[in-house]
């Protein structure tokens, strides 16, 4: 496959990249997703001679897809990637890097043909992802986890006491690790009980939270943040051992080590105690729509999900007690 002019490749993926970042507001997380995906693509076009937008063909993200499928990758991952490449594939098309009319070659017969629009990953499709229902605690285990790590914090460590409002407000709130992380004190609310959070595509919400959450966070405030306090530690709510903002890693690592002893399969972070909090919202009688607000989720559909989490929980509460179950 030879060029026949166009954008440079790389600097083109750099520009969708910017573009995510600056005027799309992605998190700088989900940026780095997409910039991993979008390097192993161009790589996999370079080895087909592909180095300027102007190569880009249906057949060329087909043939990138197709590997990977091969090589055995999740069916999530794939979906994955066609989503990233469909982006940017996109983004090119309305910039005007790419040209009027894409060739589609195909490599078994050579032939080529005329894609009917300026975007050849218009028509690109990724098998589905495999639908799983998010991992969910029960209450008496969060009960649990935050009883043990109270009993921590009694020792009057900095990193204890913190970790405690961590996990109150993940569950309390739920609400995204980069939400919590991104918090800054005069986030917190003590009067009215709320955050204000700065979610997906730079979207400000406030979310309520709890007087458990509240006394967390209160004793954080007196007594941890003051000792995890540097220079640079500027307005964050939420500080490292070194005193910057702390990093969504040791987030995940606290939530990880809590969770590795519970019983129960699937994801094992942040994400949980947010599934958990969503269930347990719809489990007492909160409104779908309410939730979705809580959530910050753009569409209902999404929240949705949670619904069948607590069918499933009811079927299986049902199985156990039930006599003739």
């Amino acid at each position: 496959m030879a060029d026949a002019g166009g954008v440079n490749l790389r600097l083109a993926v750099d520009g969708y990249l910017r573009h995510l970042e600056v005027e799309r507001g992605y998190s700088a997380q989900t940026v780095r997703a997409y910039r991993s995906d979008l390097a192993l693509f161009e790589r996999f076009a370079q080895g087909r001679g592909a180095t300027s937008t102007e190569a880009l063909t249906l057949d060329l993200f087909r043939d990138w897809l197709w590997q990977g499928s091969q090589q055995q990758l999740a069916k999530s991952t794939l979906a994955r990637r066609s989503a990233a490449v469909r982006g940017f594939s996109g983004w090119n098309a309305r910039n005007g890097s790419s040209t009027e009319s894409a060739t589609e070659s195909t490599p078994s017969t050579g032939a080529a043909s005329v894609s009917a629009s300026p975007d050849p990953a218009e028509r690109l499709r990724a098998p589905k992802a495999d639908k799983h229902l998010p991992r969910v605690i029960t209450r008496a285990q969060i009960d649990g986890l935050l009883d043990a790590l109270a009993a921590q914090a009694e020792s009057g460590e900095p990193g204890a006491i913190r970790d405690v409002a961590v996990i109150e407000l993940l569950y309390a709130a739920g609400i995204r690790v980069s939400e919590l992380t991104g918090l800054d004190v005069d986030d917190v609310d003590v009067e009215r009980l709320t955050l204000r959070v700065v979610g997906k595509g730079n979207k400000q919400r406030v979310v309520p939270f709890g007087v458990p959450a509240l006394r967390a966070i209160r004793r954080y405030l007196q007594v941890a943040r003051p000792a995890l306090a540097a220079d640079g530690s500027g307005p964050a709510l939420l500080l490292g051992a070194r005193g910057g903002r702390l990093g969504t890693r040791a987030v995940y690592q606290l939530v990880a080590s809590l969770l590795a002893d519970l019983p129960g399969g699937g994801p094992a972070g942040p994400h949980t105690l947010r599934h958990t909090a969503a269930t347990h919202l719809l489990d007492g009688g909160a409104d779908l729509r309410a939730v979705q607000e809580i959530l910050g989720h753009a569409s209902l559909g999404t929240t949705q999900i949670y619904t069948h989490v607590s069918s499933e929980r009811l079927k299986e509460t049902y199985r156990i007690a039930h006599p003739r179950a």
